[in-house]
This record gives C-alpha cells, structure tokens and sequence, in this order.
C-alpha cells in the first residue's frame, strides 16, 4: 500500500528541485560539449594525438572513478556540503578550461571537472531521495531527473555549436560558471541538509580500491570501443575485475565499509542496479551508431547531425512522467518490462534502415529512448526507495556507477559486433590496387574509408563510398537484431526480479526512516 504517513513535499521542495537540476544538466552536458570545439582546440593548443584523446576521455574517468567514493563522502559529511565543494571545484575547473594555454592545463582542468561532476551527480539523486518522502513525488521527480540527464547530453553537443558560433572555443566551458555561482547561492537557502545520523570513519584504502576496479574497466571497454580488441585491454579489462573482487571482500568485512551491506539485504536494489546498467548498454550502444549514421552515411555537418538528434528528445523527455503514472496503477515489474520491450522495438526498427532512411532512424531512437528513461527512472526510483536513506548518496553513486559500466559495455560490445559485419563486408568490395595504408583505413571504419574515397577520382570512389556505407549499415542492424535480442530477454529478466516487488512490500533494509535535515538554511 502507498506510504500514507510521508510528509509530502511543498513549494519548498519542489523550488529546491528546479536548482538540482542545474548541476545536473551541466555535468551531463560536459559529457558532449567538446564536440565541436575539438578542431578549434587543435589549431590554438596544438595537442598530440595521445594528449587530444585524453582532452575527451579525462573527464568520464575522473567522474567514473570517483562515483563511489563521492557518494560514500557525501553520506557522512553532508550531502548539500559535498554539492556545494563540487559545484567550486566545477566552476573554478570550467575557469582553467576556458583559458588553458596548453594542451597539459586542459587536460588537468577536465580531470578537476570529472572529479567535480563525481561530487554533483551522487549528491543531487541522494537529496531527490530526501527531499521527497512521498512514494508519489518522489517517483515525479526522479523521473524528472532522468529526462532531464538524458537531455544534457544532447543538448550539450547543439549547446556546443551555437557557443562555437559567436565565440571561442573555451565559451563551451565558461557557460558553466553562472550556473555554478548560481547554484552556490540558492543552495544554502533552500535545500536542507542531509547526512547519515552515525557515519562510521571514512575507509581511506577503500578509495584506491574502488577507482581501480572501475578505471581499467570503463577504459579498457572505451578502447574495445574505439579500436577493436586487444590483448592488453583485456588485461586492463582483468586487472579491474580482479581489484574489483578484493574491494568487495573488503566491503564485506569491515564494519565502517564505504558500500553498506545494508543496501543489498533486498533483491530490489541490487536488482535496480543490474536493469538501469543493462538499460545504459542499450542507449549508449545505439548513440554509437546512430551518431556515426547521420554525419557518416548520410553526409551530415556535425552541427546539423547535433541538431537532428535532438529531435528524439522530444519524445524521450515525457516518457518517464508517463511511466511512473503507469507505475502508480498496476505493478511497476511490468511496465518496466513494457520499458524494455518498447526499447526493443526501436532497435528492430534500427535494423530496418537502408543508406537513406533518416526517419526510420530517428524514429527508433525515440522509441529506444522513451523505454529506456523510462525503465531508468523506474528501477532508479525503486533501488533509492528499497535502500536506508542515511545511505541514499552510496545507493545514488552505485546506480551511477553501473550506468557508466554498462554504456562503456554496450559501446565495447554491440560496436565490436557492427565492426566485425563492416570489416567483413567491405573485404570484398574494396578496390584492388591501393596502397596499403589505405587499405587498411578502407577496412578500420567507415570514417577511414570515406577519407580514401575522396581521393579517388570519379567513380571508383563514389563506388568505393557506397560500399563502406552499406557495410556499416548491414553492421548496425547485425547490432540492432543483438540489441533487440538483449533487450527481451532483460523485460523477462525485470518481469522475474521485481514481480509483486515493491518499496513498500520491501522496506529499505536498515528499517530506519528517511533522517531529518540537519539544518533548513
């Protein structure tokens, strides 16, 4: 039965909400924001080819690494305090990014960004979970939230160009600074402050052991992604289950553990934590191919193709307010499982697209992202709910940290499988004769091969063109068939886990209610 004796949330609540969600867009947003800027970037700062690519990837592994400990911190000295520390350490760090004179000071700007955006991200969903003690509200607004860090993301790549349009590079990073300084402002008047009421001491060598279990995992994924298979990513990939596996055992011996066994004590949030990381694997697999489809299949700028993929949102962004209603009147397992197949559909609908079909591809995004937001809104809404509110930030950094395992998981897995189908196909078609660094390049990927083809003259290269086009479209919808495949079997698995489970049938372990702010100012 509903949780009748919640105080419900006011105007109050609700105002604080609104702020949350800034710090939110924004780390979301920086995901994406150097898009555009990358070519600029390159011309002023003159990175190497190594240091370029750790311009981009520094940030999500500084904000990968640090999800957990962030969350643990947040517990025990304040979830508002840790916000307010990252949301300085964001700002100053957008600063140094937005004057770095070399490609060295960028680099240790983006890390100071990922280690902010660690503090951020845990730190708003714990305060969602103490803010809103009503089962109603609260699922409202961690919908919200939901809808609102799938947007971020794409709204930082157009957010990007328009900057890019009327400024120099570094404006992608100084549009985080008013929002920062605002957010310093309105916080401590109007969201309480929430801690675990006895914390424990701080596990310091769990930090260590926790960032190594997941950076050579997120990296070596990321790498799979980007490269194909290796033997040392694999290592890299073992190194970082086998840290993993002794910063478990440690977890499960200490009495001040930095993850609480608490949390685990019931299916549902260790359930909550394996669907929303399936569910990342599904969207960050299809943004791997539907990104590469508009500029490289159909000729797109980067701006355009930024501008296209945004359409999707329109529709993802009510999907997870009308989930949660549909939650409210009949059992949240199916419509989760609804959420599932319906993401499902849209990879079928992937895999039905030609070289020229930009509407059936926008159309299974949209209906890839309205399942997926609203299965993470649901199962993320329901692991906050089953776990003891003094430990919301550990819950809060633990679903996050699943979402970057599992959207590393499903770039690595399902673009290693639409690579393997290009390579396949294009072995046989490209021309005979060319020199083998360009070969090889015909036969990396379809970005290397459209490089190739424009050096060709006439129509070997349009045929050449043509061909690298088809490969990569017969290898996306090998993915979206595996994709689809996944997908049902996860509905089926949700069905199975959460089935006449809920948070009110199966309380937060620890059996404490949500702890009272420490101070209303």
């Amino acid at each position: 039965m509903p949780n009748s004796t919640a105080r419900r949330a006011g105007r109050r609540e609700w105002t604080s909400f609104v702020v949350l969600l800034l710090p939110l867009l924004l780390v979301s947003m920086d995901v994406s924001v150097l898009y555009f800027a990358i070519p600029q970037v390159t011309r002023e700062l003159d990175p190497s080819s190594t240091q370029q690519l750790w311009i981009f990837d520094i940030y999500a592994f500084a904000l990968a690494g640090l999800l957990i400990t962030m969350g643990s911190l947040g517990d025990r000295i304040g979830r508002r305090r840790l916000l307010l520390v990252g949301a300085t350490a964001f700002g100053v760090a957008s600063v140094g990014a937005a004057y770095a004179q070399n490609a060295e000071m960028l680099i240790a700007a983006r890390a100071l960004l990922g280690i902010g955006g660690a503090t951020l991200m845990p730190s708003t969903l714990a305060l969602v979970r103490n803010m809103f003690q009503d089962d109603k509200q609260r699922s409202q607004a961690i919908g919200i939230w939901s809808g609102a860090m799938a947007g971020g993301i794409a709204l930082g790549s157009v957010m990007s160009g328009v900057m890019l349009n009327h400024f120099w590079w570094g404006s992608v990073f100084l549009i985080n600074v008013p929002a920062m300084l605002l957010l310093l402002v309105l916080v401590p008047v109007l969201v309480p402050e929430f801690k675990a009421p006895a914390p424990g001491r701080f596990d310091l060598l769990s930090v260590p052991l926790s960032m190594g279990a997941v950076l050579p995992v997120v990296y070596g994924l990321k790498e799979i992604a980007a490269e194909g298979f290796s033997p040392a990513m694999a290592l890299c990939i073992a190194a970082g289950l086998i840290v993993g596996a002794l910063f478990v055992r440690r977890q499960r011996t200490r009495p001040d553990a930095m993850i609480s066994r608490d949390l685990f004590q019931g299916r549902v949030f260790g359930s909550g934590i394996a669907l929303n990381t399936i569910a990342a694997f599904a969207i960050m697999g299809s943004a791997y191919f539907t990104t590469q489809y508009l500029q490289s299949v159909l000729g797109m700028g980067t701006m355009e193709a930024a501008l296209w993929s945004l359409a999707p949102s329109l529709a993802v962004g009510a999907a997870a307010p009308v989930g949660t209603a549909l939650a409210r009147r009949t059992d949240r397992a199916y419509v989760i499982a609804g959420g599932f197949v319906a993401a499902a559909a849209g990879y079928a609908l992937l895999s039905l697209t030609g070289t020229d079909s930009l509407w059936i591809l926008l159309a299974g995004a949209a209906v890839i992202g309205c399942g997926i937001v609203t299965v993470m809104a649901l199962v993320s809404d329901m692991a906050l709910a089953g776990a003891p509110a003094e430990k919301a930030g550990s819950a809060a950094a633990l679903l996050e940290t699943g979402q970057e395992f599992g959207g590393a998981l499903g770039m690595a897995v399902l673009g290693s499988l639409g690579t393997a189908v290009y390579r396949h196909d294009i072995a046989g078609s490209a021309p005979t004769g060319l020199p083998a660094d360009s070969l090889d390049s015909v036969r990396e990927t379809l970005g290397g091969a459209a490089v190739v083809a424009g050096r060709l003259p006439g129509r070997p290269g349009e045929a050449l063109l043509d061909a690298a086009r088809e490969a990569f479209v017969h290898g996306m919808q090998f993915a979206a068939v595996g994709g689809a495949v996944l997908l049902v079997a996860a509905a089926v698995l949700a069905a199975a886990l959460l089935r006449r489970t809920s948070t009110d049938e199966e309380p937060a372990p620890a059996g404490k209610p949500a702890p009272e702010p420490v101070t209303a100012s």
